[in-house]
């Protein structure tokens, strides 16, 4: 068989009992992570268009679009706009690996074709967990080249939503097969212009759209190239330069939405969260005032410069300037949700401790130890130096993550909506408790602005 067809085997074979209850729990983690991220991300211009455009084509009432009073659309649609909300606030999910939003495109995914079809929490859950497996194993097969060569991780978050949307829909491994061969074919995105503009999020939109229409294509008898992932000038040849044995390497021995899977548990670039955290770390560490410090050393595998705006002057720019999530840990001894506000932004204090951050040399040890982790130390004006390493952030799935530091986000965020406390409650009680739900249509309930 092809690497398409062993993968749809297990992808669609797999069943809710055959997960680990963590990889179950973070799918749900998941979940309220990016509605959490869609409530902060459902004003933002971007997601605005996308959402009026939708409602303007309009169509079959399949789907809801999240935190409005009643509005349904075609699934494709509601996934769309939803995904857009979400992606544009950069307050989602990451992948370790690549740094790609793959929870994004498939909880959005996954919640419409389930509102659709009237599925079961547990329907929705062992989506996303195989929704994961295959965006996380497709990208690995085209990493770094891919990377390297300027593409967007989008390329391996769209096969989550394909995934998602093809066990949802009932596909069966055939049917999955061609939907993923499908799916190679189409999609595309500039790591270039997701770093500088709204294009990022507009990836996101589309990661959801070609899943779910591969996937409704195929279901209709739509056929594809079987060979496509293996073969010359196929798929993995052409952006990474494998064969992609490596996607049906281990099937079934982790997951991962356990391994590599990290939640945002702050705003902006999973990047460069660890920078934050460190500083923060060393800050407190020392304690240390903006006044004692007279330069900020960073450090990291593979770092020589800092990237991005040095001195960000909105929500774009915060998200991919390092030196100002370095420069806000020393400021506040924390780096949290309130570094997205414009107050923050604009803090006088952070913007001096900004033009202090430095790029050291690399770390000689406990390289591999990295990821996505940092180091950064504090010089001080009188001699001393204070020094934190954070391996990965927190929120990094394989460290563990805790159901209240969940919660905090989601309680942090759902209030622009807006919902109301009660509503912020009982949704999040209502995730948290998502394998019990019969119908997912029911969360869909517990976010509807109320009037």
């Amino acid at each position: 068989m092809t690497i398409a067809e062993t993968f749809a085997d297990f992808l669609i074979e797999t069943g809710y009992d055959d997960l680990s209850p963590q990889a179950v729990d973070h799918a749900a983690m998941v979940v309220a992570s990016t509605l959490a991220s869609a409530a902060c991300g459902r004003h933002i211009e971007s997601a605005r268009i996308i959402t009026e455009i939708e409602r303007e084509r309009g169509g079959a009432e399949e789907a809801s679009l999240w935190f409005e009073t009643s509005a349904k659309l075609p699934v494709v649609g509601a996934a769309r706009a939803n995904a857009l909300m979400s992606d544009a606030a950069a307050s989602d999910d990451s992948d370790l690996r690549n740094i790609v939003h793959a929870g994004t495109p498939l909880t959005a995914t996954a919640l419409a074709v389930a509102e659709a079809m009237g599925s079961s929490g547990q329907d929705v859950l062992t989506a996303i967990v195989l929704g994961y497996e295959a965006a996380g194993r497709i990208g690995e097969s085209i990493m770094p080249r891919f990377d390297y060569r300027g593409h967007h991780g989008c390329m391996g978050a769209t096969f989550g939503a394909t995934i998602a949307a093809a066990r949802l829909f009932g596909l069966d491994a055939t049917q999955t097969a061609h939907a993923l061969g499908l799916t190679a074919t189409s999609i595309g995105g500039l790591t270039k212009a997701a770093n500088t503009s709204n294009a990022r999020e507009y990836h996101a939109g589309n990661a959801t759209v070609l899943g779910v229409e591969a996937v409704q294509a195929a279901r209709r008898g739509y056929t594809a190239e079987l060979a496509i992932f293996e073969m010359e000038r196929g798929f993995c040849q052409l952006f990474g330069g494998g064969d992609g044995a490596v996607i049906t390497e281990g099937l079934g021995e982790s997951w991962d939405i356990v391994t590599d899977m990290a939640l945002k548990l702050a705003p902006g670039g999973h990047p460069y969260h660890a920078l934050g955290e460190a500083a923060a770390n060393a800050a407190r560490d020392g304690n240390v005032e903006a006044d004692d410090v007279s330069a900020i050393i960073v450090s990291r595998p593979r770092m020589t410069q800092l990237t991005g705006p040095l001195h960000p002057k909105n929500l774009i720019d915060m998200a991919h300037s390092p030196a100002y999530f370095t420069a806000a840990g020393v400021r506040d001894h924390s780096f949290g949700w309130e570094h997205a506000s414009q107050e923050k932004i604009d803090d006088s204090i952070i913007h001096v401790l900004i033009d202090k951050v430095k790029v050291g040399p690399p770390p000689a040890a406990d390289v591999a130890h990295y990821r996505q982790g940092a180091t950064v130390t504090l010089e001080l004006v009188d001699g001393r130096t204070f020094s934190n390493t954070v391996f990965s952030p927190k929120g990094a799935g394989y460290l563990g993550i805790d159901w209240s530091d969940v919660e905090v986000k989601y309680r942090a965020l759902t209030p622009a909506a807006p919902l109301t406390a009660s509503q912020i409650t009982s949704s999040f009680s209502a995730i948290r408790n998502l394998r019990e739900m019969l119908e997912v249509g029911g969360l869909m309930d517990e976010i509807r602005i109320l009037r």
